[in-house]
């Protein structure tokens, strides 16, 4: 039997080690050792440092390598220095450009998968499925726009942007009505696809996290985390859709004697300005993300894991950091929209604490109380590791995927 070429199209992929570029490469790994011939067209490294990562800095724009099997073709694109609005339209553009060129080097698809955000990558994805007489699927991991507007990094104030928001949704939905299948990670997410599209049974497709990658039970006690202090982690992008005024204004109330250490991992758009915003606080520590064979090790060091996320967000950050915490089996401490996903994973699972209404205080009495009651934070930690596993995990999500799939490339 011949194989099937699948050809997936994405701004990220290895060796980016964290959120959709994980998610695509351990996607196309699974592909790979189930029979199926991978290709993926992408850009270069850079996220979340927003910087072309060093090893690949001073290669050639047009770029192709075999990374486990899988054809990587890559295009170098712009990356702003300066990361607003203005910026990452660029960037996107650049990716545009650039895969639209490299399309062109695929002689053979059955399946064309494009995976968003950057919705305009749907155009060169759905001109090669078109050129190979291929399927069509899109998969979102989120609608960077939608993002962008909710989280007010994108003012929505002047008739530009009410133009613009108007015009992108029709290219959405014009889009997203072409392909064969839609897909997305969240039940409101695919609330969202079917008020984009005509899809009305889109396929839910979320996010996992492999129970021999985070798993207590054969982790070591990270160098970042400090023995004698009662340690708070926040491991991610460290972005604007973030609530960090409201973690400025939980540091205004840890004192001295609290023996409680900050630790925020990682990378991002508004780290500098977060550091200038808490250098008064030195209990506040600051790491640059560490390698993924080190995350492991790191989450579960830790006591207590925190995501404050903007109140009038709801699923922007939705749930790929969230599944991570939560295998950790340590508890979670997180804010929000009380409509969000993550609210209704967090409440249902019992493996954490969802904060609702920006009451500062509630959340630092309940660090207080986590660090006094252990036993507390274990039980708790241990319900979030169990739920998660049977609902998310990467066995379960990515056999269930493949049965789709062969349902796909069958139909």
């Amino acid at each position: 039997m011949n194989k099937k070429n699948i050809t997936i199209v994405s701004a990220y992929y290895y060796p980016e080690e964290t959120a959709i570029g994980l998610y695509n490469t351990q996607l196309t790994d699974f592909l790979v050792q189930k029979g199926y011939n991978v290709k993926i067209i992408t850009g270069f490294p850079n996220y979340p440092q927003w910087k072309i990562h060093q090893a690949y800095k001073d290669l050639p724009s047009n770029y192709t390598e075999t990374l486990n099997n899988v054809e990587v073709i890559r295009y170098k694109q712009y990356v702003p220095k300066i990361v607003n609005f203005k910026g990452r339209v660029l960037l996107m553009l650049s990716l545009f450009y650039g895969t639209f060129r490299n399309i062109f080097k695929i002689k053979k698809s059955d399946l064309v998968i494009c995976v968003l955000p950057f919705s305009i990558n749907m155009i060169p994805a759905k001109f090669l499925s078109k050129r190979m007489k291929a399927k069509f699927w899109v998969h979102v991991q989120d609608f960077e726009f939608d993002l962008a507007l909710d989280s007010g990094v994108v003012k929505q104030s002047n008739l530009f942007f009410k133009f613009f928001k108007k015009t992108l949704s029709f290219f959405e939905s014009k889009m997203l009505n072409s392909a064969d299948i839609v897909s997305s990670i969240s039940n409101s997410m695919l609330k969202k696809v079917k008020e984009k599209s005509h899809h009305t049974d889109p396929f839910y497709f979320p996010n996992w996290v492999s129970s021999d990658k985070i798993n207590p039970s054969i982790s070591s006690k990270h160098k970042l985390v400090s023995p004698n202090m009662f340690t708070v982690l926040y491991s991610g992008n460290i972005g604007e859709k973030q609530n960090w005024l409201f973690l400025e204004n939980l540091c205004e109330l840890v004192k001295e004697t609290d023996a409680i250490e900050i630790i925020i991992v990682g990378d991002g758009a508004y780290k500098n300005n977060l550091k200038k915003q808490l250098e008064k606080f030195n209990f506040v520590k600051f790491f640059d993300p560490v390698p993924y064979e080190e995350l492991n090790d790191l989450l579960c060091s830790v006591d207590v894991h925190f995501l404050f996320q903007k109140n009038e967000v709801i699923d922007t950050v939705m749930p790929s950091k969230l599944l991570a915490m939560m295998a950790s089996a340590k508890p979670s401490i997180i804010t929000g929209n009380k409509e969000s996903e993550v609210a209704f994973i967090i409440n249902e699972s019992k493996g954490g604490y969802y904060f609702s209404d920006d009451n500062v205080l509630s959340v630092y009495n309940q660090i207080i109380d986590l660090k006094k009651s252990p036993e507390i934070g274990l039980e708790i930690g241990n319900k979030a590791r169990s739920y998660v596993l049977d609902r998310f995990s990467l066995e379960k999500i990515l056999n269930n995927f493949n049965d789709k799939l062969l349902s796909v490339l069958n139909g």
